[in-house]
């Protein structure tokens, strides 16, 4: 193996950190391995946490408003009924002017206590720029799930002594925050709490501060791979495709300084620790290893010594992987947030059904509705989630499936985002094609044109090898959704998926014309119109 282009020595103390934080976490690590213990007690948990929520908010306008008080008073069955009685599930606009008042006018108590100094700004896809808000709760809740990360990973036999014994470098959006005149804060999530990066913690924390302001993701990925070549890259943290972007970079500049180095492996020998989030990885996954290890085959030799995927939102932390090679990830029930969940069938009802996560059902689609400790009250956030395991058979798991306002029902064929990126990936593994980001649309019928679907993505191969991609795409989504396959007959009239290859960064051109590039900002998989393919089209 060549000589590792970066520089190799390290701060002889910088393992002390690992071995602290193994120390601080070890009663953690013994209780998150108790497994019957979060199957049997996941509603007094989540009992729990709405209680002691209520109890914060109950002088709150909100709280004084919805009869709070009186809620402490009754059982966990009452105060629930009485809670879901007084508020109904509800999307950011019907809260916008509730924030305007606390971000913009620095109001306190109005739906938590005290005066809210840092809000997240994000854009999601489904609908317009929105501010949540990150109280010095929500502070500690990301924080307690952050060290679940690390148990879950020493769970897995990551060396935490080794891991810190190097840099660890946090793929995340700019830390440049504005203040008003009220002292509010207001920036993406990383810059509210990168601050909280401290030593010894920012002495193996990359890309370092000057770095992580930046806000052009072009230049923030190329100013990331020239300090990471140089450094002794431990960890990785941040969404897949970024992830990936940055590891081509790497490779290729290590590349050019030495022409026998054939893989991210002989860059960062030491590279242990993989956390990613965000996307679904499964598509991402092939092109992952073959950066990595130089083969994109799917053997475990071939990824990262150890890899874990983590559910998080601006909202609050929701899930994280628990268990090394199962994708399920594990609601997080007892870091300050209480959830329910509501039938994706019923989310347009006035009063919809919700559950709480010992009441679903393994397979039922739900939306994700979330109160949090920062003001957000049975907020829905537009994640669409099928639970794995439910207590009590174990603790409840979790996978996302897609969003709400995005799916295809054009001609009845009912096509959700997870469908979509399971038929890329059984295509992907058919054909052993090099794909990158991807969305689909309906095509619409006209003179000489049939109703169908258009695959839209980035694309590196030949003619024939997509032609036979698209058909292993068509025949997976026929084998696993009814519906699809029924208007794909000839009485049915939907023509065979159309593939519209588009160049590697095609998609990222697109994100930045839009002003949506980098940070947590993900490309659409699925829409019921046409705008995106349109838009990734015209800028391929």
């Amino acid at each position: 193996m060549p000589e590792p282009p970066f520089a190799t020595s390290t701060s002889r103390w910088t393992g002390l950190i690992g071995a602290g934080l193994r120390l601080k976490l070890a009663r953690r690590i013994g209780l998150l391995s108790d497994l019957d213990h979060w199957a049997k007690n996941a509603a007094s948990i989540q009992n729990a946490q709405l209680e002691n929520l209520v109890r914060l908010a109950q002088r709150t306008e909100l709280g004084r408003q919805h009869g709070f008080p009186r809620m402490l008073a009754m059982s966990p069955a009452d105060r629930l009924r009485a809670f879901r009685d007084q508020i109904r599930p509800a999307d950011y606009e019907a809260w916008r002017s509730r924030m305007v008042r606390m971000r913009e006018g620095g109001e306190p108590d109005v739906t938590w206590p005290g005066v809210v100094k840092n809000w997240a700004q994000t854009s999601g896809t489904t609908g317009g720029e929105k501010f949540i808000p990150v109280s010095d709760q929500m502070m500690r809740s990301n924080y307690v799930a952050a060290l679940d990360i690390f148990a879950h990973a020493s769970r897995f036999g990551l060396s935490l002594t080794k891991l810190f014994a190097g840099q660890v470098l946090f793929l995340g959006g700019s830390t440049r925050v504005e203040e008003n005149e009220h002292g509010v804060r207001t920036g993406d999530l990383s810059g509210l709490v990168t601050p909280l990066i401290t030593w010894p913690l920012s002495q193996v924390y990359s890309p370092g501060p000057d770095v992580a302001l930046m806000s052009h993701w072009p230049s923030k990925i190329e100013a990331m791979a020239k300090i990471a070549l140089e450094q002794d890259i431990r960890g990785v943290s941040g969404m897949a495709s970024w992830g990936l972007v940055l590891f081509e970079r790497v490779l290729e500049m290590a590349k050019q300084r030495d022409p026998s180095i054939t893989c991210l492996r002989d860059v960062w020998p030491n590279m242990e620790f993989f956390i990613h989030g965000g996307v679904k990885y499964p598509p991402f996954d092939p092109r992952v290893r073959e950066v990595w290890s130089g083969d994109s085959t799917l053997e475990p030799q071939n990824d990262f010594p150890h890899r874990l995927e983590v559910y998080p939102a601006s909202e609050g932390f929701i899930a994280l992987q628990d268990t090394k090679g199962d994708p399920g990830l594990r609601l997080l029930t007892d870091v300050g947030l209480f959830f329910e969940f509501i039938p994706v069938e019923e989310i347009d009802n006035d009063e919809p059904s919700a559950f709480m996560c010992h009441e679903v059902e393994k397979g039922q689609r739900y939306v994700v509705c979330m109160t949090t400790c920062a003001g957000l009250w049975r907020y829905i956030i537009g994640d669409v989630v099928v639970f794995e395991t439910i207590p009590p058979e174990g603790p409840p798991r979790l996978r996302i499936v897609g969003r709400h306002r995005h799916f295809m029902n054009a001609f009845g064929e009912n096509l959700i985002v997870e469908e979509i990126e399971r038929a890329v990936v059984a295509a992907q593994g058919a054909t052993s094609a090099r794909l990158g980001e991807f969305t689909a649309a309906p095509v619409y019928p006209g003179e000489g044109r049939r109703s169908g679907l258009e695959l839209v993505l980035e694309w590196r191969g030949d003619d024939a090898t997509l032609e036979r991609f698209g058909a292993v795409f068509d025949e997976h989504l026929r084998s696993i959704n009814v519906d699809y396959k029924t208007k794909r007959t000839d009485s049915m009239g939907m023509a065979p998926p159309t593939l519209t290859p588009v160049p590697p960064g095609a998609f990222h051109r697109w994100m930045d014309s839009r002003g949506k590039l980098g940070g947590q900002n993900k490309c659409p998989r699925l829409a019921n119109h046409r705008d995106y393919v349109e838009g990734v089209r015209a800028i391929g």
